[in-house]
């Protein structure tokens, strides 16, 4: 039952974003499925982890290209970042984000294809990987989220993943560009990217390497840990099938702005 409120919830705020299409009188072609339909297909997909090919046509009355199709179509149109941002733009309205303190963190994934943003993995032996980059609020809501090659280091994502954080704006009040403190684990201690942060009026709160653990860091931002554990519960993101990045980078999107709505929705 919190699946289909969702779902209605997320074609509510969908369509109106979806940008229309010019008919074409001489040659109109077939009819065009069902835009609905095309998103519950592609939901199917990722919350389920089968293979587009594997869809089943006669439960949603498309087929797994179409929603493949529909999928790249959107993301062209940046749909789905919209989506991601006007849910956001609902849960500051609601009071439901913890905007003050940022969490930042990253997770590798196996990539089964070659690809954009694809790279030799150092955590499992070198095979094919990809890094999802992660920024949440205090509470684990994920406010951006990027991808790159399962090679790249976490602390030089640091800057784009700030960089790609949404003005998030309310009904009263000034719009949200940054937070004020930005947490992070061992893996962004860098004095240049300390540097950076400072120069955006970030404070920087990041682990010292030569420090040992029990510093009391890991009770702040452990919630970065369960916006990971909520991203990956999605099964198509938990291993890249797709070659494309900008299509792997739709289907985080979308899962985002699936999470932000159950906050919003079902809590």
């Amino acid at each position: 039952m919190g699946d289909e409120v969702v779902t209605d919830g997320l074609w509510t705020r969908l369509e109106p974003l979806i940008p229309m299409r010019e008919r074409r009188f001489r040659y109109p072609g077939r009819h065009r499925s069902d835009d609905r339909a095309a998103l519950e297909g592609i939901l199917y997909v990722v919350r389920t982890g089968i293979g587009w090919n594997q869809l089943p046509t006669g439960l949603f009355g498309v087929s797994g290209a179409t929603c493949w199709r529909r999928l790249s179509e959107w993301s062209e149109a940046g749909v789905w970042q919209q989506l991601h941002e006007g849910v956001l733009n609902e849960l500051r309205a609601a009071g439901r984000l913890e905007l003050s303190r940022v969490l930042v963190d990253a997770s590798h994934v196996r990539a089964l294809k070659r690809g954009d943003h694809v790279g030799p993995s150092p955590v499992d032996r070198g095979r094919p990987g990809s890094k999802h980059h992660l920024i949440t609020d205090a509470a684990g809501t994920p406010l951006a989220v990027t991808l790159t090659g399962g090679n790249r280091n976490d602390v030089t994502q640091l800057i784009p993943l700030v960089d790609a954080l949404p003005v998030i704006r309310s009904r009263r009040g000034r719009p949200w560009r940054r937070p004020a403190y930005l947490y992070a684990d061992r893996g962004y201690d860098h004095d240049k990217y300390r540097r950076l942060l400072r120069a955006r009026g970030i404070t920087p709160v990041i682990a010292r390497r030569s420090t040992g653990h029990g510093s009391g860091l890991g009770k702040l931002r452990w919630p970065v840990e369960r916006g990971f554990a909520w991203l990956h519960a999605f099964k198509r993101l938990r291993t890249r099938y797709e070659r494309r990045a900008e299509i792997h980078q739709a289907l985080l999107s979308l899962a985002c702005s699936v999470i932000c709505l159950r906050k919003l929705i079902l809590n």
